[in-house]
């Protein structure tokens, strides 16, 4: 089992932003390493994970729009080679879901945003990517929110 909270690619805490509307942190976590933190819990995977019941991960959310495409998904067959080209793919299919992905971090709001994921590989999934995306979100939100302030003062 890893231990998540030791490894900075599986936890990203915000700095905090006053007024933000956006999750404390957001937190990436193997759906099959129990306890599942607690938080906003979502389940980022196209596919139900096996051998889990639905009771078990206690889900606020399960974002299949927002996991890989199959076709995209199938290609990558956890292929570490092909890592670099997943990421850019995947990224360019999120470019087109930035309103689904907005609307997930507003539901998240003042808790911690926990992406669950399935994949075996902890260190090329989609989960990593999708956080990634996120934080780009999160930080255009905080952009957009201080240029704002400064125009008003």
């Amino acid at each position: 089992m890893i231990n998540h909270e030791e490894s900075s690619q599986n936890t990203f805490h915000e700095p905090e932003h006053p007024g933000s509307s956006g999750p404390l942190a957001i937190r990436i976590w193997h759906v099959y390493d129990k306890p599942i933190p607690a938080g906003y819990r979502v389940l980022v995977e196209r596919l139900w994970p096996r051998g889990q019941r639905k009771t078990d991960l206690s889900l606020v959310n399960w974002a299949r729009n927002l996991a890989p495409s199959t076709a995209l998904r199938q290609w990558f067959h956890h292929d570490p080679a092909l890592w670099e080209e997943f990421r850019q793919r995947y990224l360019a299919e999120l470019q087109d879901r930035v309103p689904e992905a907005q609307a997930l971090l507003t539901a998240a709001a003042g808790q911690d945003l926990v992406l669950l994921y399935a994949a075996h590989d902890q260190q090329h999934n989609g989960a990593l990517v999708l956080a990634d995306f996120l934080r780009g979100l999160v930080q255009e939100s905080h952009d957009q929110q201080h240029r704002a302030t400064k125009l008003g003062n």
